[in-house]
């Protein structure tokens, strides 16, 4: 609650209702002074998002330790006491993208990219050469079998190349002309399909004009940037198999987008507190009682990810220890496959589009 001093007037400046108290009994506004300190503002700003009067903590502690008890109290009508489902997931994937976005891996220097950009370049060139030493052979051989029309007759017989094509598949090339080559002049068995070639093309192109380090750095952060968003498409799916897999009469859609809310909440957060424990014992990760602990923190960690969703579902649809445990058991496998293999195609999206 505000702590700023109520107005002599006692009528709502929102909606000119006769105002008693410190708040209007017509629209709820608070009756205050409209002119505030930017102390008074920032405040306010942290109160309305996480709505502060202690149900931000208890939210969290409910959360991470009481599985489902969040979503069974809003359900049964207790919405004031914690924050709203929406409210959290905004608010926590906000704070853990945003901590994820400040502390990005370091792992390139500016020696190290002249280097890797110098090999390149270096690589690069030689391979031209190569090319250019075949093709001029090539040019030399075909040249005697010319046809009385002046047309060649192009044989693609050199084995040592036609062996390096089944080896430098799956984006193994060693340069964009080196694709372009085998595309043009390969027999029609041994070049690519058009996907299989604009794939290639796209990886070819990151892969030369960025240095390994670099490929990484911006990898990480254009995924971490994006990956809310993946998130979020995948929550609707992930509520719809649990409406698939539970009575239709008892439970509605929206009670499994509320679950589905504060379970990815939970993820979330459990994942912010790693990554900041991660962190701070980096520094110390020397010493091996830091090191042990660091190993034992995120076996806990994680182990509680994944055991979390069994007592949740458990407890928040009421059915048998049995029965529960093999429907959470396969919603659970279902869904880490489906976001495997959603992350999996946003992954190689995300490399393509680098630039």
């Amino acid at each position: 609650m505000s702590k700023s001093k109520i107005r002599n007037d006692k009528t709502c400046l929102n909606c000119r209702y006769v105002v008693e108290n410190r708040f209007c009994p017509n629209c709820g506004q608070e009756n205050t002074d409209t002119r505030k300190t930017f102390h008074h503002l920032f405040i306010h700003f942290f109160e309305d998002l996480t709505h502060y009067e202690n149900a931000f903590w208890r939210t969290i502690k409910n959360l991470l330790f009481k599985p489902a008890a969040l979503t069974k109290e809003y359900l049964s009508g207790k919405r004031l006491s914690y924050l709203a489902p929406v409210r959290l997931y905004i608010f926590i994937s906000f704070i853990t993208f945003l901590l994820i976005a400040i502390f990005p891996n370091a792992n390139n220097s500016s020696d190290k990219t002249l280097e890797n950009k110098s090999i390149i370049t270096t690589k690069s060139k030689a391979f031209q050469n190569t090319i250019t030493k075949n093709d001029s052979a090539k040019t030399n051989q075909t040249d005697s079998n010319e046809d009385q029309d002046g047309v060649q007759d192009f044989e693609y017989d050199s084995t040592e190349q036609l062996d390096s094509i089944h080896v430098l598949q799956d984006f193994g090339y060693d340069s964009l002309e080196q694709l372009d080559s085998i595309q043009k002049h390969a027999p029609e068995s041994q070049k690519l399909s058009d996907f299989s070639y604009w794939m290639n093309k796209k990886f070819q192109i990151v892969k030369e004009n960025n240095t390994q380090s670099e490929i990484i750095e911006k990898f990480i952060s254009s995924f971490t940037h994006n990956l809310p968003k993946v998130l979020f498409v995948f929550m609707p799916i992930f509520a719809l198999f649990l409406w698939l897999f539970h009575n239709k009469k008892r439970w509605y859609y929206f009670d499994h987008g509320i679950f589905t809310l504060h379970y990815f909440s939970f993820l979330l957060l459990l994942l912010l507190l790693l990554f900041l424990i991660n962190k701070g014992l980096t520094p110390f990760s020397e010493s091996s009682l830091v090191s042990f602990i660091q190993i034992v923190i995120n076996f806990i960690g994680i182990g509680w990810m994944i055991y979390y969703f069994y007592p949740a579902h458990h407890r928040f649809y009421g059915e048998t220890r049995i029965i529960s445990f093999i429907k959470s058991s396969l919603l659970f496998f279902i869904n880490f496959i489906l976001i495997i293999i959603i992350l999996s195609i946003f992954a190689i999206y995300t490399f393509i589009n680098l630039h």
